[in-house]
């Protein structure tokens, strides 16, 4: 099978496509024929070795774990899935070898959900790793009717679903961005403010008594202001910033792999309720392309490669 593959730690220049053997498969493993992968920034992270201390990979490995596809091969013990099944997943495993930047990759049972009618491939991948993030950001936090949260990071991949997930859930959300993102946070029901020197007194203007949640997916100096925006017995979550532990006693959160709320999102997505940013796709033989533009930073939405 052809894949986009790095036998060494470093650059974008280090991937190139390679024909690989095609995905072992265990007793509760899918092989999926990936019709679409989602590009996330920690994927280009592990490539460049600065993940080497927290995820262990072997070379040469294929980046990418967020993956929507067809059910190829089915493993001894996965009743919930049959040959055909059109899935999405989060298919991190224990060892970064195998991604979805290819034409089949092991899915591991525990980490997919079947693709719902009307949500469509590419949108399905660009949904696994942000969206859960979000949600298990949001469940920690307790957010909920009457909530007001803060939300750092708010129009980018993952702020962009923790904005939309928030309201769903009642919560009024106020969300830092560019000014160039303001427009697209009203329409995701966000009431926007520009971050830097000065927010907290911009938030304190439509807020006048504070937040009671602080969601950080952007890092930084993000956290600063929270002492003077949080209220009593309020509760702070980062995906990028251990000060929301260690200082502010909240949640330092790393996404996990969850069929069951990976379903949810799908579900939400495919009835409209969700609206899922795809801002380009490439085709497998030009992903080291759709890498560059990721790591370029400016992208608002998820790139998806399609095989």
């Amino acid at each position: 099978m052809k894949a986009l593959t790095y036998n060494e730690f470093g650059g974008n220049d280090r991937f190139e496509i390679t024909d690989r053997e095609m995905p072992h498969i265990g007793p509760d493993t899918l092989v999926v024929r990936v019709v679409a992968a989602g590009l996330n920034p920690v994927d280009y992270k592990v490539r460049e070795g600065y993940l080497q201390g927290l995820l262990d990979v072997q070379l040469p490995a294929v980046p990418g774990w967020d993956v929507a596809g067809v059910v190829e091969k089915v493993g001894l013990d996965t009743p919930e899935f049959q040959v055909g099944d059109p899935v999405l997943a989060y298919a991190r495993a224990d060892v970064v070898s195998g991604g979805s930047v290819a034409e089949y990759m092991a899915v591991p049972v525990r980490t997919a959900t079947r693709k719902p009618e009307g949500l469509e491939f590419t949108a399905a991948a660009a949904i696994p790793l942000t969206g859960l993030t979000a949600l298990q950001a949001i469940e920690r936090s307790a957010v909920g009717e009457g909530s007001t949260v803060l939300i750092h990071g708010a129009a980018g991949g993952v702020g962009s679903f923790g904005v939309q997930l928030a309201r769903l859930r009642g919560a009024r959300v106020i969300g830092t961005a560019s000014e160039r993102n303001h427009d697209y946070l009203r329409e995701l029901g966000a009431e926007p403010v520009v971050y830097g020197d000065g927010l907290a007194d911009r938030v304190r203007e439509i807020a006048a008594e504070g937040v009671d949640v602080v969601l950080d997916f952007a890092g930084g100096s993000s956290l600063d202001s929270t002492n003077d925006l949080l209220r009593e017995g309020g509760v702070v979550t980062s995906i990028a910033d251990p000060r929301a532990a260690s200082e502010f006693g909240g949640n330092y959160i790393w996404v996990r792999p969850d069929a069951s709320q990976l379903a949810e999102l799908a579900r939400l997505a495919a009835d409209g309720s969700l609206r899922v940013e795809v801002a380009e796709t490439f085709p497998l033989d030009d992903a080291a392309a759709a890498y560059a533009r990721l790591e370029e930073g400016h992208t608002r939405g998820k790139i998806v490669v399609t095989v």
